[in-house]
C-alpha cells in the first residue's frame, strides 16, 4: 500500500472517530489527537527516511508535517482564544495538518470550515434557534460601535455551541477525495 494511502487513511479514520467522540460526548479525547500528532512527525521522517535519501530527507519530510500542523494551528488556536471553538477541535486540526502531506491539511481544514458554514445554520434552524443566534451574533458585532447605554448584553447563556468535529471529519473527506487522483501512481 502506498505511504500517501496509509495517511489519507489515517487522517480519516482519526476525523471520525473525532466527530463520533464530539458528537457524543461534547469533548475530543487527547489521546486521539496528540498520539497521532507526535506519530505523523515520526511517521513522516521514517517515509523521507527509507525513500532513500537519508537523514536529511528524514528531518525535512518531518519538518513539512511539523509547519503543516503549526500552519493548520495557526486560524484554530486564534478562534479558541476567543471562545469560538473547543481545544480538542484545534488539536484535531493539528494531527490533520501533521498527517496531511503539506499543503493538503489546509485544505482539509477550509473545506471543514465551509462544512461548518453548511451545516450550522441547519441545525440551528431545526433546533428553533436560528433567529435568536442570529439577533445574537448580530448584537455581538454591534455592540462596540453603539453607546454603552445601548448595547445589548449578550450572556454565556445565550450563546449556542456547534460541534465542529463531524465538520472536521467532512472536510478530511472532501480533502482526500480531491487527491483520490494521486493515489493511483
Amino acid at each position: 500500500m502506498a505511504p500517501l494511502t496509509i495517511l489519507l487513511g489515517a487522517a480519516l479514520l482519526i476525523s471520525l472517530l473525532a466527530a463520533a467522540f464530539d458528537l457524543k460526548t461534547g469533548e475530543i479525547p487527547n489521546w486521539l489527537t496528540l498520539w497521532p500528532l507526535g506519530g505523523a512527525i515520526v511517521g513522516h521522517f521514517v517515509l523521507g527516511f527509507r525513500a532513500g535519501h537519508g537523514f536529511v530527507a528524514g528531518l525535512t519530510a518531518a519538518g513539512f508535517s511539523i509547519a503543516g500542523a503549526l500552519i493548520c494551528g495557526a486560524v484554530p488556536y486564534l478562534l479558541y482564544r476567543v471562545d469560538a471553538i473547543g481545544g480538542g477541535d484545534v488539536k484535531l486540526l493539528l494531527a490533520i495538518g501533521a498527517i496531511f502531506p503539506f499543503p493538503f491539511g489546509l485544505e482539509a481544514e477550509f473545506y471543514a470550515f465551509i462544512a461548518a458554514a453548511i451545516f450550522a445554520p441547519a441545525w440551528l434552524a431545526w433546533r428553533g434557534k436560528l433567529l435568536q443566534t442570529l439577533g445574537n451574533t448580530l448584537s455581538l458585532v454591534a455592540n462596540p460601535f453603539r453607546a454603552k447605554a445601548k448595547r445589548r448584553e449578550v450572556t454565556p447563556e445565550m450563546m449556542t455551541w456547534f460541534r465542529f468535529a463531524p465538520a472536521i471529519f467532512v472536510g478530511t473527506l472532501v480533502g482526500i477525495l480531491f487527491h483520490l487522483h494521486e493515489l493511483k501512481r
